[in-house]
C-alpha cells in the first residue's frame, strides 16, 4: 500500500531512520555521561587534594596549639618555685613575731631604766636649779 504522496517513506526506511536517530541520542547521551563522570572524576580528585591539605593545616594548626601549651605549662612550671606557699608565708610570719617579740620586751625593759634615770636626771637638775637660783637669790 503506498500512498499518493512523493515525499512517501516506506516503513523499513522509518523504521532505520528512527534506529539512526535512536543511535545517535544514545551515542550523545552516552558521550554526556563520559564527559559528566570525568568531570566527576576531576571534582573527586579537587576535593581529595582539599581534604589531604585541610588535615596537614589542622595538624600544623594543632602542633602550634600543643607548642604554645607546652610552654605555657614550662613557663608555670617555672614560675611556680619562685612564689611563696601559703605554709611557707605563715612561717615566716611566725618567725618575725616571735622576733619581734625579743626586741619588744627589750625595748620594753630599757625603757623603763631609761625612763627611771631621765626621772632621776630631771630631779637633779631641778634641784641644781633651785640650789643656783637660791644661790642668785641669796648673793
Amino acid at each position: 500500500m503506498t500512498l499518493p504522496n512523493s515525499d512517501a517513506v516506506s516503513l523499513r526506511e522509518h523504521l532505520e531512520a528512527l534506529r539512526l536517530a535512536d543511535e545517535k541520542l544514545q551515542a550523545e547521551r552516552d558521550r554526556r555521561y563520559a564527559e559528566v563522570n570525568v568531570e566527576r572524576e576531576k571534582a573527586l580528585k579537587i576535593k581529595e587534594e582539599a581534604d589531604r591539605n585541610a588535615l596537614v593545616l589542622a595538624r600544623e594548626i594543632q602542633d602550634f596549639k600543643d607548642e604554645k601549651a607546652n610552654n605555657l605549662r614550662s613557663q608555670i612550671e617555672g614560675e611556680r618555685g619562685s612564689y611563696v606557699t601559703q605554709s611557707e608565708l605563715r612561717s615566716l610570719e611566725d618567725k618575725i613575731a616571735t622576733q619581734l617579740k625579743t626586741i619588744n620586751e627589750f625595748i620594753s625593759q630599757n625603757r623603763g631604766k631609761t625612763g627611771g634615770l631621765q626621772a632621776g636626771w630631771q630631779v637633779l637638775i631641778g634641784i641644781v636649779m633651785a640650789a643656783l637660783a637660791l644661790y642668785a637669790i641669796l648673793k
